[in-house]
C-alpha cells in the first residue's frame, strides 16, 4: 500500500529524509506492518523561517530536544513525566511545521501477514519504491544532486535504498547527521508513526496511542496531511 503527495518544482538539490517502523522478522513478536516514510525537500525554497518558528515554539513549550513521535504519543521514556497537555503541545509544534513547510512525503505500508519471509519483504519494498522512482523519474532528473538522509538503523533497508537510488548518478547517501538539529528527519519519524497508526486505526488492527487523539483530531490531521502526499 502506498500513501503519500508530491511538491512539484525543481532545483539544484533534493534532500530526502527516511525513517522506518517495523522489522524484518517473522516470529510471534514481530510487527504486523512495515512502514517506510520519505520526506522530500526541494532546496529551491528556503525552509529557514519555518525551522526558526518551530524551534522558537518548542523553546516556549520548554522542550529543545529531538522529538521521538512514538515515545511522545505513547508516554514512554523521556516523556513519561510530561503532562498530556505538554506532549500535545510538542506534537502540535512539529505537526504545524509539517503543514507549513514546503515539503512533501510518501509512506510505503506493507502488511507482513500477507508475506512469508524476509526475502519476500525485501522484494516487496524494492518493487514498490522502484516503481515510484520510475513513475516520477522526470521529477528526480531535474536535480543535479539527490541527497538521502538515513542513519542505517536497519541494514536491510539501508542496502535496499542504496541499490534502488543508485540508478541516479547524482545520488549520495548520508548516514551520519545530527538527529536533534535536523528537524526534517524528525518529520519523517512523525509521519512514519502517524501513517502506521492511521492504517491500524482504520483497519482496527491495534489502537495503542489512540487515547492521545480524539476521533475528530485524527480525521483533521489526515485531511491536512493528505495535501502533502504523493498520489
Amino acid at each position: 500500500m502506498l500513501i503519500g503527495a508530491f511538491f512539484h518544482g525543481g532545483s539544484m538539490k533534493l534532500s530526502i529524509y527516511v525513517d522506518e517502523s517495523g522489522d524484518f522478522g517473522f516470529i510471534n513478536q514481530s510487527s504486523i506492518l512495515y512502514v517506510v516514510s520519505f520526506v522530500f525537500y526541494d532546496h529551491k525554497i528556503s525552509i529557514n523561517k519555518e525551522i526558526d518558528n518551530l524551534n522558537n515554539r518548542l523553546k516556549r513549550i520548554g522542550y529543545n530536544d529531538m522529538i521521538h513521535m512514538a515515545n511522545l504519543i505513547c508516554n514512554r521514556e523521556e516523556y513519561k513525566l510530561y503532562s498530556i497537555e505538554k506532549r500535545k503541545s510538542i506534537f502540535n509544534a512539529i505537526y504545524q511545521f509539517t503543514k507549513k513547510a514546503p515539503i512533501s512525503y510518501l509512506s510505503v505500508i506493507i502488511r507482513k501477514d500477507y508475506i512469508n519471509n524476509k526475502g519476500q519483504l525485501r522484494k516487496k519494498i524494492e518493487d514498490i519504491i522502484s516503481d515510484i522512482l520510475i513513475d516520477k523519474e522526470d521529477y528526480f532528473d531535474k536535480f543535479k544532486e539527490i541527497v538521502l538522509y538515513y542513519d542505517n538503523g536497519q541494514k536491510y533497508l539501508a542496502k535496499l535504498l542504496d541499490k534502488i537510488f543508485s540508478r541516479f548518478d547524482n545520488f549520495k547517501h548520508i548516514v551520519d547527521f545530527d538527529h536533534k538539529e535536523n528537524r526534517l528527519f524528525q518529520v519523517a519519524d512523525m509521519l512514519t508513526y502517524l501513517d502506521k497508526f492511521y492504517y491500524e486505526y482504520n483497519n482496527k488492527i491495534y489502537k495503542k496511542g489512540q487515547y492521545f487523539f480524539t476521533d475528530e483530531e485524527i480525521k483533521k490531521i489526515f485531511r491536512n496531511l493528505d495535501k502533502k502526499r504523493m498520489h
